[in-house]
Formats: structure tokens, C-alpha cells, sequence
């Protein structure tokens, strides 16, 4: 029997198993189609400010595109192609180096949109048969991602071509059971989408306070309810240091070893550590509560405040208060103003935060007293994010799940 494991009680008919092309025989769906290939695939120098959102593969994040950032071409431009108009309702794609990324094109302000050579479009014929909406499901349930990657070629760049995707497996029940698949998984993205706004619009709100906190344009009072006093300035290199102890796997225990790909970007979090004992590269010491920062490729912004002993990579800064408390430097590693100090950079290829520039340079800083308010309060928005974090990283799990069992 061809049915889903998990499937609404008032259905049990048997699903229809075949394949894309099957689909596009019966003329259920129209041929898939990418962009432009070659001479006239448009390139850096055709892109204007205003026109015809060029899609990408990276433009199709977390199910859905994202036509703000995308490229524009100029419309005489797009006109002149040969193919890639994807219209509102098709269902994308990626097909190209990022493999699997599905999402619905959403209402547009253009008459249609522009595809790369990096994404493919399905558009419904026939809507008595299937729905645009049941595609989406479909192409994003494991057991469909799964035989997409089996069918894909090359070794570091994955590829599936538009011939390729048509010998895909296709499995769909009824029209009606089709619409209530669709619209009980569609309730279920709206949940993880609330939850994503939740999450910017605290992130924005922690950065909005930050500026007003490290400006001086908000400020703390004493616990008697007086004021503090002026902050004082001094340069960096007297406030906090930068300074680790090299780590010699012959005459240190084995510790907990921190990658620059173990600290997650703009989240303090850490992603995982290796055995330092495994490591032979020159590695440095840290102690709990340190502030890590990642000098390669600064604009990453990659930290964190590990409150364990380690090691980490010499890509790593070991940074420690002088003058301010490490809670409060951690905040402040976040802010625009270090931010502002790191863009300073050596290097072309592998761009590294230049830390003398940043020694050399002058910065405020309150008493110990509102340091500590400043980094509780901050503190306590982190929390709040986290928190978000964890439900749609639950809720995408929850979904998983249920993809995994509801489609064939």
C-alpha cells in the first residue's frame, strides 16, 4: 500500500506513485525550468538598484525568497532572455552547489521574477490534480530531499540538471487530502515564522539598547537612586587585554579545544569543541569566563564566554577585563563601536582584525557598579533570545518529524 504512516483519519485511499516527468506528460504541471545559461546569462555588471529580482540559490532561505535582497536586472534586460520567468505560486527549487532548498514565490510587484542557473520552477497546470502548495510539503519531506541527493553529480559543488530532476519520485493522494496536508503543515510554518519575527525583533531591540547603553544616551542608576558618575577614557589596551598563554600538548592535561568554526555567529553560543590533544597546530589557553573573539573575518562576528578551562585556535582573540568586568566586555564586543574598531583589518584574501589599532584606540567606560547593570541587563535579553531560539529550533525538529511520516 502506497500511504503514509501519519495521514488524517478520514483518508485511506492509496496514494499515486510516480515521477516529475510523469507529471509533466499528463500535463499536470508545466516543464521545469532554470535560467539562463552562457553568454547571456546576466552577470555583476548588469544589476541595477531597482528591476526584476534575479533569484539565487542563496535568496531561498528557511522556505521562503527573499526577493529584498536579491539582484535586480534591469526588465529590457530580463525581457530579451529565453527562459527562468518564474511567476507567483511556483514552487522553487535550488539545484545548484546549495542543494534542497524549497519556497513558494510569493506575491510579486514585477510581472515575474528571473531565475539563475541555480534554480529550478514548478508551476501547476492542472489544479483540480495538484496543489502548488502540496509541492512545497512534498519537495521539503526527507524522503523526497533524500532521493534528490541521490541523483545529484560532482564531488564538492553538488549539481542536479533539469533532466536529472525529472526522473524524481512523485507520490500524491486526492485533491482534498492533498489541501488538508497543505494547510495543517502551512499552520505549522505561520508558527515557526512568528517565532523567527520573535526572534529579530528582539536581537534588533538588544542592539537598539546596546547603541543607547554604550553611548551614554541611557544610563543606570545607583541602587540609592543617585546617579553615576562620568565615565572615564582610556585606551583599550589599559581597559581590557589581549593576552593568552601558548598551549604545548606535551606539558598541558587535554582540554577542550575551540575551533573558529565552533563559536556560532552573533549568538555567543558555541557549537562544540574537539580534544586538544588531537590538535598540532599552536593553540592558546584560556580560563572560565574568558571573552573569545574570532580575528578572522571579523564581519562574522563570531564570540563567546566559555565558563570552562580550554584551548582555542590562534584565529581566536583571549580577551580579559583590566578595568571592566568580562560580563560587561562581553557585551561590549557585541557593540558598534568594537565592531566599528575590528572593520579596521589586515590582509586581503583572509581579512584578521587588526588588534594594535584596536589596543591604540580610546574608549569610555563607567564604574564597576553600573558595568554590571549595563551587562545584567543585557544579560537578560540574551536569555529572552535564547529562549525564542530554542522553540524554532523545536518547532523546525517537530516539523521534521512530521514530514518524515507523512509523505511517501
Amino acid at each position: 500500500m502506497t500511504a503514509p504512516k501519519l495521514r488524517f483519519k478520514e483518508f485511506d485511499d492509496n496514494w499515486l506513485k510516480v515521477d516529475i516527468q510523469s507529471l509533466v506528460d499528463e500535463k499536470i504541471i508545466d516543464k521545469p525550468m532554470d535560467g539562463n545559461h552562457g553568454e547571456i546569462h546576466p552577470t555583476s555588471a548588469d544589476y541595477v538598484e531597482d528591476g526584476i529580482p534575479f533569484v539565487m540559490a542563496t535568496d531561498v532561505i528557511d522556505g521562503k525568497v527573499h526577493l529584498g535582497k536579491s539582484k535586480k536586472i534591469k526588465k529590457s534586460q530580463a525581457d530579451g532572455l529565453r527562459k527562468g520567468f518564474s511567476l507567483e505560486g511556483d514552487i522553487l527549487l535550488t539545484h545548484k552547489a546549495t542543494i534542497g532548498n524549497v519556497a513558494k514565490v510569493p506575491e510579486l510587484e514585477t510581472p515575474y521574477i528571473m531565475l539563475t542557473p541555480q534554480v529550478t520552477y514548478y508551476r501547476v497546470l492542472n489544479k483540480d490534480k495538484l496543489s502548488q502548495d502540496f509541492i512545497k510539503s512534498t519537495f521539503e519531506a526527507p524522503i523526497f530531499q533524500n532521493a534528490l541527493l541521490a541523483l545529484c553529480t560532482g564531488a564538492t559543488r553538488l549539481y542536479i540538471g533539469i533532466s536529472e530532476q525529472r526522473k524524481l519520485p512523485f507520490s500524491y493522494p486526492s485533491k482534498k487530502e492533498q489541501s488538508k496536508i497543505a494547510s495543517f503543515l502551512s499552520t505549522v510554518d505561520e508558527k515557526i515564522s512568528q517565532l523567527t519575527q520573535k526572534h529579530q525583533l528582539l536581537s534588533q531591540y538588544k542592539q537598539g539598547m546596546m547603541q543607547k547603553l554604550f553611548s551614554q544616551q541611557l544610563r543606570f542608576k545607583a541602587d540609592d537612586g543617585s546617579e553615576f558618575g562620568e565615565w572615564a577614557s582610556e585606551k583599550i589596551s589599559k581597559v581590557f587585554t589581549n593576552k593568552s598563554k601558548s598551549f604545548n600538548p606535551l606539558l598541558n592535561e587535554s582540554l577542550p579545544c575551540i575551533e573558529l568554526e565552533h563559536l556560532s555567529q552573533n549568538t555567543g553560543q558555541i557549537l562544540g569543541t574537539v580534544n586538544s590533544s588531537d590538535q598540532q597546530s599552536t593553540k592558546n589557553l584560556f580560563e572560565p569566563n574568558s571573552v573569545l573573539y574570532g580575528k578572522l573575518r571579523p564581519y562574522l562576528r563570531k564570540f563567546a564566554k566559555p565558563q570552562f578551562k580550554g584551548v582555542c585556535s590562534s584565529e581566536i582573540w583571549v580577551l580579559t577585563g583590566l578595568k571592566i568586568s568580562n560580563d560587561y566586555l562581553f557585551q561590549f564586543v557585541q557593540s558598534e563601536q568594537f565592531t566599528e574598531l575590528t572593520n579596521i583589518q589586515s590582509g586581503s584574501k583572509m581579512p584578521r582584525a587588526d588588534w594594535n589599532v584596536i589596543a591604540d584606540s580610546e574608549i569610555e567606560f563607567p564604574c564597576l557598579e553600573e558595568q554590571t547593570k549595563i551587562a545584567n541587563f543585557l544579560s537578560a535579553i540574551d536569555q529572552k533570545v535564547e529562549v525564542v531560539a530554542q522553540q524554532i529550533k523545536q518547532a523546525k525538529t517537530w516539523k521534521k518529524g512530521l514530514l518524515q511520516q507523512m509523505f511517501v
